[in-house]
Formats: structure tokens, C-alpha cells, sequence
């Protein structure tokens, strides 16, 4: 209005005109002060610093003050007294593709999985699986972990197997503890820490806690918690020791893992030529075994594998 008026030298009644207002409107000068609601508001809102205005306007109407709460928001936004909402912090990974493991220990991949015994206490069970031979290093059931009762299971699986050179886990509280960082960098192994809400970068401790769940956990009945770490523990030996595993050409872990550690480096370029003694291993697990090979040899493999399953 001011500026038609300035500009175009325009009087009040004909800017109002071409506006499309009354001049009453234009005119009309608020009567009501907001002073005293807006000292009450700021009193509440010290004694209640995390309250918004929907709550101060409960207050408000229970000591007996009758104001809109349209009037409230105006006057609570204008004197500044909004809330702060708490933002969350998000951990950020850089997350690594699952790599082929080619040695025996180069990867273990360790998680939780849950269960509940026939009380209906919660249990929870500690994984610790090689990423090459597949093998269950450890399986410990208890009702809780702490982050020393992790890094001493796996003390316990290294002095049996060997120490890793890399450790794939998820972002639990367990597992970003200080105590396991150091653990870690005290024995020089890489922790491989997944991006939060991407299971399947740690791929092959979900699938081995699909088959416990589908054979162990899902057809048992735990009484108490020595029970369940009876059943766990035979489960888990009749995995490696028995249970034959389609990702290794159905060996067991176990005669994987004794295969690939009786290997020696002479025969290594003799298995990839399909020479070796170790047959029956896969092409896949066989060139993990022994290192990469001119693509030309790799051809003439594949070309000899070929012929032996058409002869077959």
C-alpha cells in the first residue's frame, strides 16, 4: 500500500481500490496485547523447558486462562520458546563388498543371533565363521555379551585355528566398544565394520544363521540355558563334522579346511590343471586355494572340466 501511495502518487481510498481491501481494514489497529500472555508463556517455559505449546496451552487452561491456542503458537513463536528437536547421530560406514576368500583365516565373519528358551528368557548366540572353509570357529550361547566375553571367545577359537588377518561385524555395541578396537589393534587384525542397515554385506554369517535357525533353533526345545548350550554345541559339531555343504562341492567344513591345510605349494598349479591329488574340490574353491593363474591356463581348466562332466 505504501508503495502504490510513494510511487504513483496514489490516494488511500484508490490503492485500496486497486488492492481489492477495505479501508477500514487497511486502517484497523490490533487493540489486544499480548504482554501478559507472553510473560505467562515464558514463565511456564522456563519451569518446563522441554514442554511445546500444546502442553504450556494445557497449563494455561488449568489455572484458568480461556486463549486460543492459535494465539499461543503466535505469541510462543515470537518470543523464541520452540523446542530444539533432538537430532539423532547416524553412525557412517564406508562399506567393502563381499571379496572371495582365498586362504584359510584371511576373514572371519562374527554376529548375533536371538532365540528364547522355554521360560521365555531371551538367549542370545556368538557366530564366528570362516569365510573360506566355512567352518563355525566358535558358537557360545549365553543370556547377554559383553565386549570382553566377545574377545574371549575369539582368544579361545585363535588359539585352536589361528589368528585372522580381517574380522567382518556388524555396528552392536559389543563390537565398537573401545575395549574390542584395541583388542583389535593390539593383535594388528582389520575389523571390516558393515554400513548400519546392510545385513548383506556380511553375507555369509547370515546364511550360516539361516541354517542354525532352520535346523537348531526352530526345532528345538531349550529347557534352561545348559540345555540350549548342549544342543547349540552338537549342532554345531555335526555341521562341520558331518553335515555336507553345497557351497564347498558338499564336503564337510572340516575336510575342507584339513584339505586346504595339507595343501603345499607344489601341487598348488597341479590342481588348477585338474593334476592335483585333491580332487573333488570345486573350481571355485580350488582357484581360491591357489592363487590366480594366466587367463589362458584358467580357459584351458574350465575347457577340461567341460569334457570330463560331458564324458561323465
Amino acid at each position: 500500500m505504501t508503495h502504490l501511495k510513494d510511487t504513483f502518487e496514489l490516494s488511500e481510498r484508490r490503492a485500496c481500490g486497486l488492492i481489492g481491501i477495505a479501508v477500514s481494514t487497511y486502517r484497523y489497529q490490533g487493540r489486544k496485547n499480548d504482554g501478559e500472555l507472553r510473560r505467562k508463556l515464558i514463565e511456564l517455559a522456563r519451569e518446563k523447558p522441554r514442554y511445546g505449546y500444546r502442553r504450556l496451552h494445557v497449563l494455561m487452561e488449568r489455572e484458568g486462562e480461556a486463549v486460543n491456542h492459535k494465539r499461543v503458537w503466535r505469541v510462543y513463536k515470537e518470543a523464541g520458546l520452540s523446542v530444539k528437536r533432538r537430532k539423532r547421530k547416524r553412525l557412517v560406514r564406508v562399506g567393502r563388498p563381499l571379496e572371495p576368500a582365498t586362504q584359510i583365516n584371511e576373514e572371519w565373519a562374527i554376529d548375533f543371533a536371538s532365540d528364547a528358551l522355554a521360560t521365555g528368557r531371551a538367549i542370545r548366540v556368538l557366530s564366528v565363521v570362516d569365510a573360506c572353509s566355512r567352518q563355525c570357529l566358535a558358537l557360545e550361547t549365553d543370556t547377554s555379551f559383553a565386549s570382553r566375553r566377545v574377545t574371549r571367545v575369539l582368544e579361545r577359537a585363535m588359539s585352536q585355528y589361528g589368528w585372522p588377518r580381517r574380522i567382518r561385524c556388524d555396528n552392536g555395541p559389543e563390537l565398537t566398544s573401545r575395549h574390542f578396537l584395541a583388542w583389535a589393534m593390539e593383535r594388528r587384525i582389520e575389523l571390516l565394520h558393515i554400513q548400519p542397515g546392510r545385513p548383506m554385506q556380511n553375507g555369509r554369517v547370515e546364511s550360516f544363521h539361516g541354517k542354525l535357525r532352520d535346523e537348531c533353533l526352530n526345532m528345538s526345545w531349550f529347557r534352561n540355558l545348559f540345555d540350549a548350550r548342549r544342543k547349540i554345541a552338537a549342532w554345531r559339531t555335526e555341521y562341520n563334522e558331518r553335515r555336507p555343504h553345497s557351497a564347498l562341492g558338499y564336503l564337510t567344513p572340516n575336510s575342507f579346511a584339513s584339505r586346504a591345510a595339507t595343501l603345499s605349494f607344489a601341487h598348488k598349479r597341479d590342481i588348477m590343471a585338474g593334476e592335483g591329488a585333491c580332487q573333488g574340490f570345486p573350481p571355485a574353491h580350488a582357484a581360491a586355494l591357489t592363487g590366480p593363474l594366466p587367463r589362458q591356463r584358467q580357459a584351458g581348466y574350465r575347457a577340461k572340466e567341460s569334457f570330463e562332466q560331458l564324458r561323465e
